[in-house]
């Protein structure tokens, strides 16, 4: 089992950026794809972004290319996300999550492991 803490959260003005953090312990680091996800208040929670345990292969959703990107650092076990050009639509609680296959998923539900979530708030 992995265990995941996500740092990094806070408040900006729109266009602002911010760097998410996401540590992981417990279990082999490169055997994980990464993603994360966000939920905003009264909103299904939606994927945002996921890397490969490689880092070779990177996804986002529509809403947040060209805008967001991940990455991972295997040696300090740590995903990021580096998000610019805020939206006040991006405010919401951003989760990270951990699985083991050969396909990385953009489901949430296919993620087995969850941090606690960070709160991004993005001011207009």
């Amino acid at each position: 089992q992995v265990q995941l803490v996500e740092s990094g959260g806070g408040l900006v003005q729109a266009g602002g950026s911010l760097r998410l953090s996401c540590a992981a312990s417990g279990r082999t680091f490169t055997n994980y794809n990464m993603g994360w996800f966000r939920q905003a208040p009264g909103k299904e929670r939606e994927f945002v972004a996921a890397i490969s345990s490689s880092a070779g292969d990177t996804y986002y959703a529509d809403s947040v290319k060209g805008r967001f990107t991940i990455s991972r650092d295997n040696a300090k076990n740590t995903v990021y996300l580096q998000m610019n050009s805020l939206k006040p639509e991006d405010t919401a609680v951003y989760y990270c999550a951990a699985q083991i296959s050969l396909v990385v998923s953009t489901t949430g539900y296919l993620y087995p492991y969850w941090g606690q979530g960070t709160q991004v708030t993005v001011s207009s």
